[in-house]
């Protein structure tokens, strides 16, 4: 392992791409951590120095021309588009005169979606601690993985060895039972929560509202531009400019059009609102929502209600539903378990933050087995 070399990637086209995707393991999100959708980030700016983010992705070779492990790896001068909350973590270290900023983060910039961050051929069981190494000799405050998963009982030995601490949060996610039809869902569904979409979807339908699913090949241009006006006014209500820009939905459409699925609804007007989901495998992950006129009920239907159906319908088996959302229970969708892993170099802090996590981990651990008890369904123990 010591005549392997370590290369960082100021972009993630300085490696073809088939080398990149040779090490994405088999794991239902793992598309997403594709190089085609690494491109779309920063081929269309959304992703570069000016706005906090700089790429420097790692990577291991064997030889010059054999990459045998990388992986996504950003320097933050922030903690926006994150998803795992450290702003006191900052502020504690501002409190204190230290910089937090600028830290190091692996993770798939702006989407909240569990997956494999370290991408390897084979089982070496050197490149973990190599990558540690690596990763720890970096100038900055800490490093973060976030959303991590599908590390072995042997990589989270490795970690806790290194001083990682492990982060516990909850999404929720829609899973696909069987059922032959909407119809069939609802009815595995406690009365008084089938009552309430049923009751929800009536409104909507009483608004005169519409709906389409289009995806892949089938979404045009013009659908692109009507989702991001949708997308973008919705951030410029609640006072926030958007993560994305247009051209990286473009470029996502012309570099991987089976990725997407597009929710629009329309009113007597026209379109009205969207939802934008991601697709790899059997699996969907609601990723954006927005509107140019708001209705009442018509983001449950587009977020929820019409994936659940067209996923029922196009073999899809689970719905991740993003980041937050405790209401997502009362549609169907279930508590899962996250976890992302943090490494802080001084060692005050890191003392700190490891007594705060075990703390959270344990509120997490009871919010977990409460809301199992409030589950959507029937006969639920």
């Amino acid at each position: 392992m010591s005549d392997y070399r370590t290369r960082y990637l100021e972009r993630i086209d300085e490696v073809p791409a088939n080398a990149w995707d040779s090490l994405l393991p088999d794991h239902p999100a793992s598309g997403l951590l594709s190089h085609g959708m690494l491109d779309a980030f920063e081929a269309s700016a959304c992703l570069q120095a000016e706005s906090g983010w700089d790429v420097k992705h790692w990577t291991l070779w064997s030889d010059a021309q054999t990459m045998i492990a990388a992986m996504p790896l950003y320097r933050k001068w922030h903690s926006y588009g994150e998803y795992v909350f450290d702003w006191a973590w900052a502020n504690a270290y501002a409190r204190h005169g230290l910089d937090y900023y600028p830290k190091w983060i692996s993770a798939l910039p702006f989407t909240p979606v569990s997956g494999p961050r370290l991408l390897r051929r084979g089982n070496e069981p050197a490149i973990m601690p190599r990558l540690l190494s690596d990763l720890q000799s970096l100038p900055g405050s800490s490093v973060h993985w976030l959303f991590s998963d599908g590390l072995s009982e042997a990589d989270v030995t490795v970690l806790r060895s290194a001083d990682w601490m492990r982060r516990s949060g909850v999404q929720f996610h829609w899973y696909q039972a069987n059922y032959q039809s909407f119809e069939d869902f609802l009815a595995a569904l406690s009365q008084a929560k089938r009552k309430k979409i049923r009751a929800e979807r009536r409104k909507v339908m009483e608004q005169g509202l519409q709906f389409t699913v289009l995806s892949g090949a089938d979404l045009t241009e013009a659908n692109w531009q009507f989702f991001y006006d949708c997308y973008e006014r919705t951030y410029r209500l609640h006072g926030n400019a958007p993560y994305l820009n247009l051209s990286f939905f473009l470029h996502l459409h012309q570099s991987q059009p089976e990725r997407s699925v597009m929710v629009i609804g329309s009113d007597d007007l026209g379109p009205c609102c969207a939802s934008l989901l991601f697709r790899h495998q059997d699996r969907l992950f609601g990723r954006y929502w927005g509107a140019i006129r708001d209705h009442p009920f018509a983001h449950f239907e587009a977020c929820y209600y019409q994936p659940i159906e067209w996923a029922i319908s196009a073999g899809i088996r689970c719905i991740e539903g993003g980041a937050q959302g405790q209401h997502k229970m009362a549609r169907g969708f279930d508590p899962v378990p996250t976890e992302s892993w943090h490494w802080l170099k001084h060692p005050a802090f890191a003392d700190a933050v490891e007594h705060f996590l075990k703390q959270e981990g344990a509120h997490i651990d009871h919010l977990m087995d409460e809301l199992q008890e409030h589950r959507a369904f029937k006969n639920v123990v």
